[in-house]
């Protein structure tokens, strides 16, 4: 099937707090069961995080180099798509299909981890390679090893919206015939750079975030992988429009009027080919921060105007926390999932919602008809995404 104004999404998986595979994180979006933990050990102060079960089996031996706990959470995420990867490569050949990712802090830890070894011996450990294990580069070579990908490869790296502006940057590819298919995607896994950066911004709740809530409190921190498999031809809910904006208001708060926001939404939908009242599902940023929640809410407001029907608007950052680099892709597979089983999730923690937001926020999850979704992404510095997705044509 050719489809004519976007890209189908033939294959997807993710890993994040709710589950090591694609079928329990469903499960948990459907019961409406969250996964919260203790930070790491250092931490040193009240926090909860979304933090990946630790039993993930190390890279193969010929791919010791690359070990690291994020690069782990990407071959457990690729393993479960493996074979249409591998259909992809043999139908469009290796060097036709491309890798595009995005992260925020990529496998921080591991260079955490090092200097405090340095801190302690007065040297680094022997087998590490801030490349190789802490950078994005070693991810985008991870992921070249585990798939055989020779295709074009980028690592974006714009904070909160990397993995969403990545779909972005992959359609692009596709419609300038760089590529025939993408591997698209995102992973970031907790460290104390992140925790201790939002807590000293004063950003971290002490306790799991409430996104929309009355009494929120701030944002808790996840980690995880996602990728999705953009092709040219293929079954499977499609990829229509991407819309992104820099508004630049402030280095770390959200311009309060949701300009860049709103901008980033209208564009979106003009390249989908949509209005507004088209959507029936908006996956919201909605990190449980008091300025962001405000901004947004905002922004959704005024794009959705006068549209006839408001469509169910929600936030999973309750469940997992904030995944950072890797929330667009998390949540773009949260949404296909929405897509394909026609439910929308509960926007956890919202319960009371704040009266003084100018949409109405989903407390409860449900199954209900749905076509078109958009999910938005916003980051420091006021870099914004917003992405729609169709469900299966």
């Amino acid at each position: 099937m050719t489809v004519l104004n976007g890209f189908p999404l033939t294959a997807w998986a993710t890993i994040n707090a709710l589950g090591q595979s694609t079928a329990d994180v469903v499960e948990a979006l459907r019961k409406t069961q969250p996964a919260f933990s203790e930070p790491p050990p250092g931490t040193g102060f009240q926090t909860v995080c979304g933090m990946v079960d630790s039993s993930l089996a190390p890279l193969p031996d010929a791919l010791a180099h690359l070990d690291s706990r994020n690069n782990r959470f990407i071959a457990q995420s690729l393993s479960e798509i493996e074979s249409e990867i591998e259909a992809a490569i043999e139908r469009w050949g290796a060097t036709r299909v491309g890798i595009c990712v995005g992260s925020s802090t990529a496998a921080m830890d591991e260079i955490e981890s090092a200097f405090r070894t340095n801190a302690s011996t007065g040297k680094l450990p022997d087998d590490f390679d801030v490349l190789a294990k802490g950078s994005a580069d070693g991810l985008v070579r991870a992921v070249q090893s585990l798939t055989g990908i020779q295709g074009p490869s980028a690592v974006l790296s714009n904070a909160c919206s990397s993995s969403g502006k990545a779909f972005a940057s992959a359609k692009r590819w596709l419609e300038a015939d760089v590529v025939d298919a993408v591997l698209v995607g995102g992973a970031d896994s907790l460290c104390q750079l992140t925790l201790r950066g939002f807590r000293a911004l004063g950003l971290l709740a002490p306790g799991p975030s409430r996104p929309f809530g009355l009494n929120r409190e701030g944002i808790h921190i996840g980690e995880g992988a996602a990728f999705c498999l953009m092709e040219r031809e293929g079954e499977g809910p499609v990829f229509l429009g991407a819309g992104e904006t820099a508004d630049a208001h402030h280095m770390t708060t959200p311009d309060p009027d949701g300009k860049g926001a709103s901008a980033a939404m209208h564009q979106a939908l003009r390249q989908a080919g949509l209005e507004a009242e088209d959507i029936d599902y908006i996956n919201a940023h909605g990190t449980g921060t008091p300025f962001n929640d405000d901004m947004e809410a905002t922004a959704i407001r005024g794009v959705l105007g006068r549209a006839r029907n408001n469509p169910i608007v929600a936030s999973t950052k309750g469940f997992i926390g904030h995944t950072l680099g890797a929330a667009g892709a998390i949540e773009a597979v949260f949404v296909l999932a929405s897509l394909v089983h026609q439910f929308t999730p509960a926007s956890l923690g919202a319960d009371p919602v704040d009266p003084n937001l100018p949409i109405q926020i989903a407390t409860e999850g449900c199954q209900t008809p749905l076509n078109f979704a958009l999910s938005n992404s916003f980051a420091f510095g006021g870099s914004n995404v917003s992405l729609v997705f169709g469900a299966p044509q």
